[in-house]
């Protein structure tokens, strides 16, 4: 049984909660906020001690897995030291995306984990679906064969103003983790973005980029869109075939180059995904299972270096608006 601890008991870290909460791996056993009347509640609702400072939760408790779901500025302003503080207490970490809008600051991260040899995640949780793994076996098994080219959405009524770069900052860490997860590193990126009308940020986004094995893909992504529509597509298409992933576990078509057969897989009406909180159960689960069977830290499904890479690309990409150019990533 995995002792954890959850710092951050807003919305999603009270989420992480009730996932441990039930969890037949995990024991919660204690919760932190700096937000006293947050902790306690949280604390009240699990039934476990809340506590009101990072390090004293982790010396007391010693903990084996730690959820970060702080916020900060641009929902990743708050992620590096408690982080850094519990990968120092020796316990393994799972970090909301995006993982630091710091880039050294998400260096400091990786190398820390790194140098304890503990593991650090980041919750991509776009990727731990069914069909998103299906469509990562198929491109295993050469049934896509060589990436040419890949084209991604995604889009969401989000109406906070609290930065000029939150609309790419706080969303599109889960687009590029997908975009690389299935065609690898990113090694230019073009982009144009707007304020839309009544908007003070850069709410709607297009990327354009340059993979390092020269496949080319294409990003279109929105804080202006109401919900009620379609949120989230990929399409991959190489030598051997093409898939099409819609709203990242409703369905998955391939297909095949040269046959007009094409396979479908939709997210079952028994026993599949009810909704999007569910993708945070498969990729908490995820990480449990890894850490109970002692997967070594860099072979990890959605590591911290996954996330850092991410936040490199959309730092080429607000290079990229401010420049007018294409930004190599760095």
């Amino acid at each position: 049984m995995l002792r954890v601890t959850v710092i951050g008991m807003g919305p999603i870290g009270n989420r992480h909660a009730a996932i441990y909460k039930t969890h037949p791996l995990a024991k919660l056993i204690g919760v932190c906020d700096i937000d006293r009347q947050r902790a306690d509640d949280a604390a009240t609702r699990f039934g476990v001690p809340g506590f009101h400072d990072t390090a004293a939760m982790l010396a007391k408790l010693q903990p084996d897995i730690c959820s970060i779901c702080t916020s900060g500025i641009e929902n990743g302003g708050d992620h590096a030291e408690p982080t850094l503080e519990a990968l120092d207490a020796g316990c393994h970490v799972l970090c909301e995306k995006p993982i630091s809008n710091d880039i050294r600051a998400a260096e400091t991260m990786v190398r820390r984990a790194a140098e304890r040899n503990l593991c650090l995640g980041v919750n991509m949780n776009h990727r731990f679906t069914p069909a998103a793994r299906l469509a990562k076996r198929w491109m295993d098994e050469g049934r896509i064969g060589h990436p040419l080219f890949i084209n991604m959405s995604m889009w969401i009524k989000n109406n906070n103003e609290s930065s000029p770069w939150f609309h790419i900052k706080s969303l599109h860490p889960h687009t590029i983790d997908i975009m690389r997860y299935y065609c690898g590193n990113i090694a230019e990126v073009h982009c144009f973005a707007m304020r839309a009308p009544g908007r003070r940020i850069w709410s709607t986004a297009q990327f354009n980029f340059r993979f390092a094995n020269h496949t080319v893909g294409s990003l279109t992504g929105s804080y202006d869109i109401e919900r009620g529509h379609p949120m989230e597509r990929c399409e991959v298409a190489g030598l051997n075939g093409r898939f099409v992933l819609e709203d990242m576990y409703r369905e998955l078509i391939l297909y095949p180059a040269g046959n007009l057969e094409k396979t479908v897989y939709t997210n079952p009406l028994f026993g599949g995904m009810r909704d999007f909180a569910d993708t945070f159960y498969s990729r908490l689960d995820s990480f449990l299972h890894e850490i109970d069977q002692d997967v070594p830290p860099a072979d990890i499904d959605g590591t911290g270096a996954d996330g850092l890479e991410a936040q490199k690309v959309l730092a080429a990409a607000i290079r990229s608006i401010e420049t007018h150019s294409v930004v190599s990533v760095t």
